[in-house]
């Protein structure tokens, strides 16, 4: 299992990226002098190992790239969500304490406006053109030699996920290797385990700042493999992409299957797909019809995990086993897994719990958190995430819920908190409820419910009026899917927000009849 380094050097023109859309093709040559100027510009500026950096980039060959330069240079990495706000952003930005951020011009909005916020950053620059305040990436590491640094050492990603305060956290194993040839942590266990190697062509769908994504793309090419990058994922393309490139490999969120499987039939039988050996999926919860659809159409290739950027623990389903037991996600591989109730008690065979991993092989901080670090850790020295789920007679793992209501849309993590925290600040918002319920597609829908200062204000015209003011203030992953209105919401003495039974109202609701919903704003 090689660094891209020495690939390079072994087959310096096979293609180590392609970008599905353009076809733009960097080699393993390529992306070996790219890299190396890119440390060159670290060092020259004097970025040393162990330093932060953050990135805001949509698919591209250089998000790729400058990950590469990253890793050979000692650095930490952070890819931030192309969806956030300039606040998120600012936020993450300073808690990692990065010297440096590289935008983009294509999502320059927001990269504008974080020259104006303290967030410590040392160096601003631009990939695709620039702005005022941003240097030009291409042209400060093309004037830089293409060989490597003299110190190099292993540098790792350090990505965000959002707690239940809805701040962001970021997830950092610590005691990483620091000798540069070293893969990440995944790649000699996934690696063999689905796989991957000298052969593999990788399709990656999805954003690459996301964690599965980020991680498969790195272990294909320390693995020597080629990766097929999709600018943004599009049903039709995506098939297109594995029937040229002969694709082995990809992975998944169940959203993307559902827009797969509602292609026309003839559009879905055009296209050869059986090149494909391993469809991976995982980030959400897929709808079992949707599952069993597509191990019909591909056969049983498809791969289900459960895990975490905290790397505590790690459960896996195949096909075959998952069509005996639908709805799992399969038994564990890494750590102990443990169900735990509120009172710290062990809870039996199928009886719902809190998840826990004990025996973790790594450990991890939230970094410059050491309280959030606490509260994932119980008096046993188990981890969690805060999901909720059983175990069956045979040691196969079932998740029921998110603890907190952490809403799952898409594969993406929404908290509610977040939202309501915003949204309880607009003048005539005198309480807030915000949760999550079924959505077809997505798995779930944030719903909101507004207790307005003034019932008079109940209207569809006040609910267009707060979800357009929302939208100026949130990412758009987050926006509620609608809003309703409510007298009294269940706010006790002690000033918690007991959202329980308003959830289960609204989601037996949505499961009994997806038209008899309570009355919901029609919203733009």
């Amino acid at each position: 299992m090689p660094h891209p380094s020495i690939t390079a050097k072994t087959y310096p023109y096979k293609p180590a990226i392609i970008m599905g859309s353009t076809g733009e093709i960097v080699t393993y040559r390529e992306l070996d002098e790219r890299s190396n100027q890119a440390a060159q510009l670290f060092r020259s500026l004097g970025l040393k190992s162990g330093d932060h950096i953050g990135m805001m980039l949509e698919n591209n060959r250089q998000f790729l790239e400058i990950v590469w330069a990253a890793q050979r240079s000692g650095l930490v990495f952070t890819p931030v969500s192309t969806h956030l706000k300039k606040s998120e952003t600012a936020y993450i930005l300073q808690n990692c304490g990065a010297k440096m951020f590289i935008g983009s011009l294509a999502l320059s909005d927001v990269a504008e406006q974080l020259l104006a916020e303290s967030t410590g950053v040392e160096h601003y620059y631009m990939v695709g053109g620039i702005k005022p305040g941003f240097e030009s990436w291409e042209e400060a590491t093309a004037g830089q030699p293409d060989t490597p640094i003299e110190d190099e050492s292993n540098g790792v990603p350090m990505l965000y996920s959002s707690g239940t305060t809805g701040q962001p956290k970021g997830v950092f194993v610590s005691d990483y290797a620091k000798d540069v040839n070293t893969p990440p942590w995944a790649a000699p266990t996934l690696g063999v385990l689905f796989g991957f190697g000298e052969e593999t062509v990788y399709l990656s769908p999805a954003p690459l700042y996301h964690a599965a994504p980020l991680h498969y793309n790195m272990m294909t090419t320390y693995n020597g493999g080629t990766s097929v990058i999709m600018e943004k994922f599009e049903p039709e393309l995506s098939l297109k992409l594995i029937e040229e490139h002969r694709v082995t490999h990809s992975q998944w969120v169940p959203i993307m299957f559902n827009r797969l499987l509602k292609l026309p039939e003839d559009v879905r039988q055009r296209y050869d797909v059986s090149s494909m050996q391993m469809a991976i999926h995982a980030a959400a919860p897929c709808p079992v019809e949707v599952k069993e659809k597509m191990i019909e159409w591909w056969g049983e290739i498809i791969m289900e995990y459960y895990a975490a950027s905290e790397g505590i623990g790690f459960t896996l389903i195949d096909s075959a086993s998952w069509l005996t037991h639908k709805g799992s996600v399969g038994v564990t591989l890494v750590g102990e897994l443990h169900i735990v109730d509120d009172d710290g008690a062990e809870q039996p065979q199928g009886e719902i719990g809190t998840v826990y991993f004990g025996g973790q092989q790594r450990s991890f901080h939230y970094h410059n958190e050491p309280t959030k670090t606490e509260e994932a850790y119980n008096d046993k020295g188990w981890a969690t995430t805060g999901d909720v789920g059983y175990v069956d007679e045979e040691g196969y793992l079932y998740l029921t819920d998110r603890k907190n209501f952490t809403i799952i849309s898409g594969g993406v993590n929404i908290y509610p908190q977040e939202v309501e925290n915003i949204l309880a600040v607009h003048e005539k918002v005198a309480d807030v409820a915000v949760f999550g319920i079924p959505n077809e597609e997505f798995g779930e829908e944030v719903k909101a419910v507004i207790e307005p200062m003034n019932w008079a204000d109940a209207t569809d015209e006040t609910a267009v009026e707060i979800m357009e003011w929302l939208r100026e203030r949130i990412s758009s992953i987050k926006m509620p899917r609608s809003v309703d209105f409510h007298p009294k919401l269940p706010r006790m003495d002690n000033g918690k927000l007991y959202k329980r039974h308003l959830v289960e109202e609204y989601r037996a609701t949505v499961l009994d009849d997806a038209n008899t919903k309570p009355a919901e704003s029609n919203l733009p």
